[in-house]
């Protein structure tokens, strides 16, 4: 008989909203979701199915599901292996999720993944029944050594803690030695492609998929990331040129898929980036299918690189601002300066790319006046047209990363209550209060709407179907984000009402 795994995200009771838990390095609670395609997630179902398992699919977060129904579906199954990812702000949510699990489910085994747990692997064991903790990045890879330590009784790959006769076992640091090459074609029905095909504000054609070539970032060393955590020092892999492509080529031949996000932490560049575009125009791919990535300011890219992408198709570029001020910047390891911020946006756009750059506040060490420099930043991005899209956070530091530890050694840690983790509010001390961070967020936004941008976007959206009806969406979400930051004690009621009209006028202009 085949043994049975469950890959999955439960549905959580919160007033807070959705999660947005999948595939992100910076959690949030979302009022209107989008989500992103788990791609290591997916890759390891996929593993598992070639394997020979039995494989099911169950986000009951990307399926709109209510905790009751996902748990039903779960019963009904019952898997051999269940394998949930978590983040910190929800990490005590599951906790009590696996002990109701392991109430209706006594035989089967569960295993948690994510940062937070590699970060403090013996703490769920404290906290829950699970039975396994996988720490590192290569979900996908130790998905499958649990499962055939299961059904084979094989060895367990390193980076894998276990119960045993109630010790915790560690089988030994993770190592990142995969060879990516060797992934297969993720299988896209399997893992429900189609949940995180509209409902995504990175696309402004659907249906959209996600690819992930590289893992993580090839500078991999910025302080507030939680990728740091999973794929800690300079340990950047990618896939060949070809196996890149031929992914892509398989998507296009299988899927009806118009817009790709590449969610390597940062796209690769140099030679390997310059054959990769030189392939999608020789297959003709960059004919079919735009393109999305994570890039950085520090890339090294040239005028010709950013025209050279454009004519491979891509347009969409995400860029990490985090702050105006060069101090944070240092402070942070960007590895970047301020005036390459302005210079390389400018060359992007000017190659006909569409650069969208995410900012936070909140930093221990910034004045008010220093953080009013970050919003003069995007407000003259904008005006002169170098940016097009934006997204504002706190800045939250995650266990296991190096601002953690910056944290705790400079006593700036407010609470350890990972609840809070959400970006609600700031969790470090600060100059400020609350409630001028918070501000200092809707400011950001604010920044967005000069007349000058309006009318631009008036325009291109006039002139082109699929930017209208997202300039449509992203109207909406802009007031969404501003409640996000407006004081939740006060504005829950219009953030709920404010939520239900988004989601139901996002229904009609994303598909």
């Amino acid at each position: 008989m085949k043994k049975s795994v469950v890959v999955c995200y439960p549905p959580l009771n919160a007033k807070k909203g959705t999660p947005l838990l999948g595939q992100n390095r910076q959690f949030q609670w979302a009022n209107d979701p989008w989500y992103a395609y788990p791609i290591v997630p997916a890759y390891g179902a996929t593993m598992l199915k070639n394997a020979g398992f039995d494989v099911f699919w169950l986000d009951g977060i990307a399926e709109e599901w209510s905790y009751s129904k996902w748990l039903k579906k779960l019963i009904k199954i019952k898997p051999d292996l269940i394998v949930i990812e978590t983040k910190t702000p929800v990490v005590k949510h599951h906790w009590k999720i696996i002990k109701e699990i392991k109430k209706k489910l006594p035989k089967s085994k569960v295993a948690m993944m994510g940062d937070h747990v590699t970060a403090l692997p013996r703490e769920s064991f404290e906290k829950c029944p699970v039975d396994f903790i996988i720490t590192g990045g290569d979900f996908d890879f130790q998905m499958l050594s649990i499962a055939n330590h299961l059904a084979k009784n094989n060895k367990l790959s390193a980076g894998i803690y276990y119960r045993q006769d109630k010790k915790i076992i560690n089988t030994g640091n993770f190592r990142l030695n995969h060879n990516l090459d060797e992934l297969p074609f993720i299988d896209r029905d399997l893992t429900r492609w189609e949940l995180y095909a509209y409902k995504n504000s990175n696309y402004i054609k659907t249906p959209g998929t996600y690819t992930m070539f590289g893992r993580d970032c090839w500078w991999g060393k910025c302080t507030f990331c939680s990728w740091t955590t999973l794929f800690p020092g300079k340990q950047f892999r990618v896939m060949s040129v070809k196996r890149a492509l031929d992914e892509i080529g398989h998507i296009l031949d299988n899927y009806p898929v118009v817009e790709i996000m590449d969610d390597s932490g940062t796209f690769p560049v140099g030679k390997w980036m310059r054959e990769f575009c030189k392939g999608m125009i020789k297959r003709g791919y960059n004919k079919k299918i735009q393109l999305d990535c994570n890039m950085r300011f520090n890339s090294g890219l040239t005028k010709k690189d950013y025209q050279l992408m454009k004519k491979a198709g891509f347009r969409f570029l995400l860029y990490g601002l985090e702050s105006a001020n060069q101090e944070t910047l240092d402070r942070l390891n960007k590895n970047s300066k301020v005036e390459h911020i302005l210079k390389y946006a400018k060359i992007a756009k000017e190659a006909g790319l569409w650069p969208h750059a995410t900012v936070m506040v909140g930093y221990p060490w910034e004045t008010k006046k220093q953080a009013q420099n970050t919003i003069n930043l995007a407000k003259d991005l904008f005006q002169k047209g170098y940016i097009d899209t934006l997204q504002a956070t706190v800045i939250i530091p995650y266990p296991g990363t190096p601002l953690f530890k910056e944290c705790q050694k400079n006593n700036w840690l407010k609470t350890t209550d990972w609840n809070k983790y959400d970006m609600r509010q700031p969790i470090m001390k600060t100059k400020m209060s609350d409630d001028e961070i918070n501000a200092l967020v809707r400011g950001i936004y604010d920044s967005i709407w000069t007349p000058r941008f309006v009318l631009r976007k008036l325009k291109e959206g006039l002139t082109d179907r699929d930017k209208f009806k997202y300039y449509i969406w992203l109207t909406l979400k802009f007031f969404s984000k501003k409640l996000d930051f407006a004081g939740q004690k006060k504005n829950n009621k219009i953030i709920s009402l404010a939520g239900k009209i988004t989601r139901q006028i996002t229904k009609t202009t994303r598909k």
